[in-house]
């Protein structure tokens, strides 16, 4: 295994503003957010995580180190996040998390099978497409056999907020169906691909989040009807949706 990044990796990446190899979504407060992605990286992301404790984890676009400290939390010993962006990493490093400094395309490039699981926490959609297929590629080459890969993009399927997504934000290149996510995944290797959709309203201690639930099960429920209607057979209409996929 060589930490040499080739030199057609260390590439600039199409995303100026928000870049894919860093986090972009956590709150003003910084570390409030501590305890309201904990929740959601809790609900959406932990059971797709193998249970084996010593697996050796990489998270890419790390930030604060949200995922990093739930992962700890729940006992995985060998995980490390990567951001590069500096001042992201110095909260993680406040509080003591195996959190660096590092590019995601040259570090991920120099790491032969040393991972067994890889997690996104920067959409995908960060990456123009042909971006999202080479470091795809790199993360298949970084994993060891049966290696578990993460990841997630905006859902293109959803009515209300597939077109607002794409247009809002010029950092963003594409979205993804379901389909699409698996078409992308596969063209990378991966193999066992399972969409998930990402749950918004997981903080059940406030009550408003139940209406939250009720009108989005509602909606989805209607759009998959809807769907039907015109011969489509998406059924994930989350804000965002997910993959789980094996090396």
């Amino acid at each position: 295994m060589t930490d040499q990044a080739s030199p057609d990796i260390k590439q600039k990446l199409s995303a100026r503003i928000e870049p894919f190899d860093s986090y972009w979504q956590a709150p003003e407060n910084v570390e409030k957010g501590y305890s309201s992605f904990y929740q959601y990286y809790r609900v959406n992301i932990l059971p797709h995580i193998p249970g084996q404790k010593d697996s050796d984890i990489l998270v890419v676009s790390c930030g604060p180190g949200y995922l990093v400290k739930l992962l700890g939390d729940q006992g995985y010993t060998s995980v490390l996040g990567i951001d590069s962006d500096p001042d992201k990493i110095k909260h993680a490093e406040k509080r003591s998390l195996p959190c660096r400094v590092e590019e995601a395309f040259p570090f991920v490039s120099g790491k032969a099978q040393a991972f067994d699981v890889i997690i996104c926490e920067q959409e995908l959609n960060h990456l123009t497409k042909g971006d999202q297929i080479e470091f795809l590629k790199l993360c298949h080459l970084a994993m060891r056999k049966n290696g578990t890969l993460i990841v997630y993009g905006l859902n293109g399927a959803n009515p209300i907020t597939g077109a607002e997504a794409l247009s809002q934000n010029i950092d963003h290149f594409n979205t993804f169906t379901e389909y699409s996510l698996k078409q992308t995944l596969e063209l990378a290797g991966f193999r066992e691909i399972r969409p998930f959709p990402l749950k918004l309203y997981v903080f059940y201690a406030n009550p408003l989040n139940y209406v939250g639930l009720a009108v989005t099960a509602i909606l989805e429920f209607s759009f998959r009807i809807l769907f039907k209607l015109y011969g489509k057979s998406a059924s994930i209409f989350t804000k965002k949706i997910g993959a789980v996929c094996r090396k």
